[in-house]
C-alpha cells in the first residue's frame, strides 16, 4: 500500500511536534519538548526525512515521519548545534550541513558561530564541529556534487559578502570553537541581503538583496559572480525558495511604505525566474502581510493577512500567456491578529503554510486558535478539512508537508 503524506506540525512556543496522517489528520507520532527554530524551519533530506533545529536544547533533530508507522522511532539523529539557528542547509546528498547562528531574542548581532554537520554514513555517528566566522545573521548553502567536495557557503551582511569554506576543514576543526578561515571570499554590492536558495543541477547559490537577486556558481573552491537578477519592479523580496517542479525561483516582493506599522498598505507580488529559460516576471498578490511561499505539484501558494480579511493564495506557475493566480480560499480571522499601526510580527499572530512537490494539498494554521485548515489545490475553496492540535500554534506555529518521493530534497536549504 502507498504511504499517504504526513504533516509535521511544530509548536516552537509550546515546544511540541506532532506528525499527522493525511488527509485524515490522524496523529501517527508525536515528541514533547522539542522547540523548532522557526526561522531556519524545517529542512528537506532525501529519503522523506527532514530535520529542523532545537533551538533550546542546542540540537539538530532528524526526523522519519513514516518510522512510527514501521517499528521505527520518529527522531533518528540528534546531533549538538550552536543556537540560536538562523538557518540551515545541506548538500545536495542530504548528508552535509550547516547551521548559522542569528540574533534570537537579542537587538544586536553578538554570535559568529557555524556548525558543519556531517550525519555520517551507514552505521557512522552524526558529529558536529563549531567555528567562528563573524557576528551577524548569514545564510547559508551547502554546494556539493558527483565528485566534489562540500562547499558552505555564508551570505553575510555589513559587508556583503559571500564566503566559501571546505566543509571537511571546519568539520577537522579543533575543539573550543576556533576561528575558520574561508577558503574564498567575494564581496557583494549590497549590505542588506535576506534570502537564500541553491540550485543543485547546476551548482549555483543566489541571494536576494535589495539591488536583486545575486547569483554565482562553483569553480573548484571559488565562486565566479554572475550578472544579478532583477526584481523586475519596485520592492524586494526577503525569501527565496526553489521550485523542484518546474525547476524555477520564487519570492514575495514587498513594497509600498517602509514602515512596519503600515504593514497593511505593503503591496505584494509573486516574483518568479526559470532556471532553465531564464523568464522573470511578477504576479500581484494584494495589500498585507505576505511571506513564504509553499510548493505544491500545481501551485505555488501563500497566505495574505490583511484587516479586511485573510485568504490562501494559489498561483498557477503553468497557466498560458504565463503565471497567474488561479484561486483565493478566505481564511477564518485570527484573534491576536497583527493590527495597523502595530509590527506584524511581533506579539501577535501569524500563519504558516505547507505544500509538497509530489501532491496537490496545502495546509494552513490559523495561528493562537490550534487549528490547521486543509485545502485540496484541485478543489473548492472550502477546506478538505481542519484539525485541532492540543497547543495554541501561538505565533502560526511552523509546518511541513510530506508525501513519499516527492523530490523536496530539491531544495536544500531550510523553510
Amino acid at each position: 500500500m502507498h504511504p499517504t503524506p504526513r504533516l509535521l506540525v511544530a509548536d516552537q512556543v509550546a515546544g511540541s511536534m506532532r506528525v499527522l496522517e493525511l488527509p485524515g489528520g490522524r496523529e501517527t507520532a508525536a515528541v514533547e519538548g522539542r522547540h523548532l527554530a522557526e526561522h531556519a524551519g524545517f529542512l528537506a533530506l532525501p529519503g522523506g526525512r527532514a530535520a529542523f533545529v532545537d533551538d533550546l536544547a542546542g540540537e539538530l533533530v532528524v526526523l522519519d515521519p513514516y518510522g512510527p508507522d514501521h517499528g521505527r522511532p520518529l527522531v533518528t539523529a540528534t546531533v549538538p548545534v550552536a543556537t540560536p539557528a538562523e538557518h540551515l542547509a545541506a548538500d545536495p546528498s542530504g548528508r552535509h550541513l550547516a547551521v548559522t547562528t542569528g540574533l534570537g531574542r537579542n537587538p544586536e548581532a553578538w554570535s559568529d558561530l557555524l556548525t558543519a554537520v556531517d550525519l555520517g554514513g551507514d552505521g557512522d555517528r552524526p558529529r558536529a564541529v563549531r567555528v567562528r566566522t563573524r557576528p551577524g545573521e548569514p545564510g547559508v548553502t551547502v554546494l556539493g556534487g558527483p565528485g566534489s567536495r562540500p562547499l558552505t557557503v555564508l551570505r553575510h551582511r555589513e559587508p556583503g559578502t559571500l564566503a566559501a569554506y571546505r566543509h571537511d576543514t571546519l568539520l577537522s576543526a579543533a575543539p573550543a570553537c576556533p576561528p575558520a578561515t574561508p577558503s574564498y571570499e567575494t564581496a557583494l554590492a549590497d549590505d542588506d541581503g535576506h534570502g537564500d536558495a541553491h540550485d543543485p543541477v547546476t551548482g549555483r547559490l543566489f541571494a536576494a538583496a535589495g539591488s536583486g537577486v545575486h547569483r554565482a556558481r562553483r569553480e573548484g573552491d571559488r565562486l565566479v559572480p554572475e550578472e544579478p537578477l532583477p526584481w523586475a519592479g519596485p520592492g524586494r523580496g526577503y525569501y527565496l525558495r526553489l521550485d523542484p517542479v518546474r525547476r524555477a525561483l520564487w519570492s514575495c516582493v514587498r513594497g509600498g511604505p517602509p514602515a512596519p506599522g503600515a504593514w497593511p498598505e505593503w503591496t505584494n507580488d509573486a516574483w518568479f525566474h526559470g532556471l532553465d529559460d531564464g523568464r522573470t516576471g511578477r504576479v500581484p498578490l494584494g495589500p498585507g502581510l505576505v511571506f513564504r511561499l509553499a510548493v505544491s505539484d500545481r501551485h505555488i501558494t501563500c497566505a495574505r493577512v490583511h484587516p479586511d480579511g485573510d485568504e490562501l493564495i494559489l498561483v498557477d506557475p503553468s497557466a498560458a500567456g504565463g503565471p497567474r493566480v488561479a484561486a483565493r480560499f478566505p481564511l477564518p480571522p485570527m484573534d491576536g491578529a497583527p493590527k495597523p499601526g502595530a509590527t506584524p510580527w511581533d506579539g501577535v499572530q501569524r500563519r504558516a503554510v505547507a505544500a509538497s512537490p509530489g501532491g496537490p494539498l496545502i495546509a494552513v494554521t490559523r495561528g493562537g486558535h490550534g487549528e490547521i485548515h486543509l485545502f485540496d489545490g484541485t478543489g473548492e475553496a472550502e477546506p478538505q478539512a481542519t484539525f485541532t492540535v492540543p497547543t495554541s500554534l501561538d505565533e502560526g506555529g511552523h509546518l511541513a508537508l510530506i508525501t513519499p518521493d516527492d523530490g523536496a530534497e530539491a531544495d536544500p536549504v531550510g523553510r
